[in-house]
């Protein structure tokens, strides 16, 4: 997480800033720098820095404390935005793309959503509540042509469908859910949907 959308900086900037190349600085000035100054995205392949901390670390001088508790303005990880939606990374990248969470930010190639953006996908899902997703205000809209109209996963359900060769749906559900969260039964009943509305053009039988 990166707290309060604070500037970041990678290793290879902190390196620049050094007057160094990069490998002379991984190998002789990174180990005391990570030691004082920790990634904003632990567990992370994308090694990124508050950028105040990493410039008081190269000035000698003390490394300022981070803001504490929870933001809005906070960006998050696709496992720490997966983590709060109660999915799995890879179905926040789907969304992503779907358009049902924005493309988000991207810095150095870690790509992020405001805490603001997944608070409210979690209380706005679609299907959820009575309005089915509609902000506070919102007009009621037409009615759904069915339960999962405008669900992600839908999509999903239709690719795995045409994808199965004929495997049982009870199988596939269950692969399903290991996959992308949510129940075996869940899945059953969007692949139930996905063969019975096409919209996509995907044919099941």
């Amino acid at each position: 997480m990166i707290p309060r959308s604070r500037p970041v900086i990678n290793e290879a900037d902190i390196a620049a800033l050094a007057g160094v190349p990069l490998a002379t600085w991984r190998h002789r000035d990174a180990p005391a720098f990570r030691a004082h100054v920790p990634s904003l995205l632990p567990g992370s392949r994308f090694l990124l820095y508050d950028r105040a901390q990493a410039e008081a670390h190269l000035a000698g001088e003390p490394i300022p404390d981070l803001p504490t508790g929870e933001h809005p303005t906070d960006l998050l990880t696709a496992k720490e935005t997966a983590d709060i939606l109660g999915i799995t990374p890879s179905t926040v990248q789907a969304y992503a793309t779907q358009g049902h969470l924005s493309p988000g930010t991207t810095l150095y190639g870690a790509r992020l959503w405001t805490r603001r953006e997944v608070l409210d996908r979690l209380h706005n899902a679609p299907g959820r509540g009575a309005g089915g997703g509609r902000r506070a205000g919102e007009p009621q809209g037409p009615r759904k042509a069915h339960a999962y109209e405008g669900d992600p996963r839908l999509s999903v359900a239709r690719e795995a469908l045409a994808a199965a060769g004929g495997a049982p749906k009870g199988r596939l559900a269950a692969e399903l859910a290991a996959l992308h969260g949510s129940t075996p039964r869940t899945w059953e009943r969007l692949l139930t949907t996905a063969a019975t509305h096409p919209e996509d053009g995907v044919l099941a039988d």
